[in-house]
């Protein structure tokens, strides 16, 4: 099994800046650390994520404004969201997807809430 916390959640005025850490219990490689959102009336979303190689793959939407990094030695992940909008309000999800010999298991934390006021 494998726990993840997030932090770094809050309340940011349009413009602003906040950085999300995701920490695991434990973690198994190769593995693909990631970000999703879901907002409000709307299903969850793909933000970023990074392999273990640290390959990066980002939405659209927070290309050249979010950062998506890891520290192997803290099992943490970390996004950096810069240049905030009001649609990036959402409850933000880490996710871990560990690759098995009989497929991957994905493992998700709690959730932080991120509001961005306009």
């Amino acid at each position: 099994q494998v726990q993840l916390v997030e932090s770094g959640g809050g309340l940011v005025q349009a413009g602003g800046s906040l950085r999300l850490d995701c920490a695991a219990s434990r973690i198994f490689s190769p593995n693909t650390m990631g970000w999703y959102r879901q907002a409000p009336g709307k299903q969850r979303e793909f933000v970023a994520a990074i392999t273990t190689g640290g390959t990066t793959n980002y939405a659209d939407s927070v290309k050249g404004r979010f950062t998506i990094s890891r520290d192997d030695a803290k099992n943490t992940v970390y996004l950096q969201m810069n240049s905030l909008k009001p649609e990036d309000t959402a409850v933000y999800y880490c996710n871990a997807r560990i690759y098995r010999s009989n497929g991957p298991d994905d493992y998700w934390g709690q959730g932080t809430q991120v509001t961005v006021s306009s």
